[in-house]
């Protein structure tokens, strides 16, 4: 089984990339952890948006899912911070 055209394990190691980049532009101080999680929910996320609005998700393979997922983990700091206001 894969999630967006990569294997677990490559989506658990670009998904952690994914958040760690979207911790560094947003200025978030989260753990690995948590950078995985934001980058793969983040990814899931903008994807399931994308398709709700009948717009091309960014393709298939690593590239695509770190794209999205950085993009995903990105909103999905800025939801939390308006959240915690």
């Amino acid at each position: 089984m894969d999630v967006n055209g990569v294997g677990w394990i490559a989506a658990i190691i670009v998904g952690g990339l994914a958040g760690w980049l979207a911790e560094m532009v947003m200025k978030s101080n989260t753990g690995i952890l948590t950078n995985i999680i934001l980058g793969i929910v983040g990814a899931i996320v903008l994807n399931a948006i994308l398709q709700a609005l009948n717009i091309g998700v960014f393709g298939v393979g690593w590239v695509a899912y770190l794209i999205t997922g950085f993009i995903g983990a990105c909103l999905l700091i800025w939801v939390g911070r308006l959240v915690r206001r």
